[in-house]
């Protein structure tokens, strides 16, 4: 297994030279500029999430139709009523758990699989499951294509989490569920780290953190998600 020091490293190389046809200078300043105006200048700090923020191509990660707007502040339509975090979220939520090269990390929601390759250059595994099937198969594609071999996705029930695969050193959850599923904190790790936005309609996003048997929750963001599924078209 690489070290995720090399991984991040890749994955600016990959940033750099994805885009082609004239556009890699633009799609390279529109990703700093992201960073810049809509990261740093909001309060996050972590250097090394900072970095896999400008390393991946977030364009890479949106339909075509979107490409032209994947810099932008705020979330994107990828199919199927689901759709592209805003950056700033996800650079909030990826900071919270605090990440470590040597951390297993849960994904629900795997969508276009932006957040998971976010995460792959930062965390020794990301497992992450998503409930609509062909959004499930394209990124697994588009994962393997983009070279984030520490990517593992499942089509699969996110309430259930990964129990073959716990416990987890952090969580993230990318869709809001009405209340925080039981199987995510039994599959949390102690001490571990889950940030999850929690809510119908208005919703919070939570920082749970599990450390000597107790498990303790702040709230970090008001913040609107899509609601997260048991099934295609169901809100659980």
């Amino acid at each position: 297994m690489r070290s995720a020091a090399l991984t991040l490293a890749l994955l600016v190389l990959a940033g750099a030279v994805y885009a082609d046809n004239g556009r890699k200078t633009d799609m390279d300043d529109a990703r700093e500029q992201m960073v810049k105006k809509q990261i740093e200048a909001r309060g996050i700090r972590d250097e090394r999430v900072l970095a896999a923020m400008r390393a991946v191509p977030r364009h890479a990660f949106v339909p075509a139709s979107e490409v032209d707007d994947a810099y932008e502040d705020h979330p994107l339509p990828i199919g199927h009523n689901q759709t592209i975090s805003q950056p700033y979220i996800v650079a909030l939520m990826t900071e919270s758990i605090a990440p470590r090269a040597e951390d297993r990390v849960l994904e629900i929601g795997t969508g276009s699989g932006y957040q998971a390759a976010v995460l792959s250059g930062l965390v020794k595994d990301v497992y992450s499951i998503e409930i609509v099937e062909p959004l499930g198969r394209d990124a697994t594609r588009r994962l393997q294509d983009l070279g984030y071999k520490n990517v593992h996705v499942r089509i699969g029930d996110g309430y259930a989490g990964w129990p073959e695969q716990a416990p987890f050193d952090a969580i993230v959850v990318t869709a809001a569920p009405p209340e925080v599923p039981p199987a995510l904190i039994e599959q949390l790790a102690d001490p571990g780290r889950m940030v999850v936005p929690v809510g119908t309609g208005y919703q919070e996003l939570l920082l749970i953190e599990k450390k000597d048997g107790k498990v303790t929750q702040r709230v970090l963001s008001a913040v609107r998600f899509v609601p997260m599924v048991k099934e295609p078209g169901k809100t659980r």
